[in-house]
């Protein structure tokens, strides 16, 4: 099980809610993930006007977690607003806490999240923050109590997959809550290779919602992070320079 504060899930992909090319293949994407925790913005959502479409209405909540997001905050004040409003909606105390300091490479603000997290955590949220896989600033917000690490795999959206492994690696092995590995991802390997590295789970949006066929790509990063942790908890072979039979020598019979 994967476990975040006092959460506890099945899946081990999180799934965000954007970019789809409708409703419709939206939830049939998320049905067929089998994703527990859907996350997504909330400034991008009128989650208090009725009349405006929203893609929660599709759902049956009862079977998924929400995780809302403070993407479009650009201060520790104003993602600590985002979070509150998400809260006072009845929506999750568990909150990502996204604070872009780059708009070019959507990099987040490692000062403004670590000022975020500080101030979400003293009022009791949940709190995941996303980073940069900067191993010293995550081992930093670990040791100040958040429920989840989340380093991105390579810049948001760009689907370039794991570009920095080894730091990855790090920031997995000296983590005491779940690494979730988010941004960047593009294809099923690299939500494998995510797993095979240690992590806990993995948030994507746009390897789904920009696939030509989001709902098999959703299926198919389901097999994959599976397959992945199977990998992981399997432990691979030891890798050699040189060959080595696959059928032992020995007690071979005289020609």
């Amino acid at each position: 099980m994967l476990t975040i504060g006092n959460r506890s899930f099945s899946s081990r992909l999180l799934l965000g809610t954007g970019k789809y090319p409708s409703f419709d293949v939206q939830k049939e994407a998320v049905r067929v993930s089998e994703a527990e925790v859907l996350t997504f913005a909330v400034r991008r959502m009128n989650i208090f006007e009725s009349s405006q479409p929203n893609f929660l209405e599709q759902l049956d909540l009862s079977n998924y977690t929400l995780l809302p997001n403070t993407a479009g905050a650009k201060t520790a004040e104003e993602a600590v607003r985002i979070a509150h409003l998400a809260k006072a909606s009845g929506l999750c105390d568990m909150v990502k806490v996204e604070i872009i300091g780059c708009d070019r490479s959507l990099l987040p603000d490692p000062v403004e999240t670590l000022r975020a997290t500080s101030m979400l955590l003293d009022e009791g949220f949940i709190v995941l923050p996303y980073t940069s896989d900067d191993v010293v600033l995550a081992r930093t917000l670990c040791e100040m109590g958040v429920h989840a690490i989340m380093p991105g795999a390579a810049p948001i959206g760009s689907g370039r997959g794991i570009l920095n492994p080894l730091n990855l690696s790090l920031i997995i092995e000296q983590s005491n809550v779940p690494v979730i590995i988010d941004a960047g991802i593009g294809s099923p390997k690299d939500a494998t290779y995510a797993m095979e590295l240690g992590a806990d789970a993995v948030l994507l949006n746009t390897a789904v919602s920009e696939a030509k066929d989001p709902v098999k790509m959703a299926e198919a990063m389901k097999l994959a992070i599976e397959a992945g942790r199977l990998g992981y908890e399997a432990g691979r072979m030891p890798k050699r320079d040189y060959a080595v039979a696959s059928s032992p020598m020995e007690g071979l019979l005289p020609n």
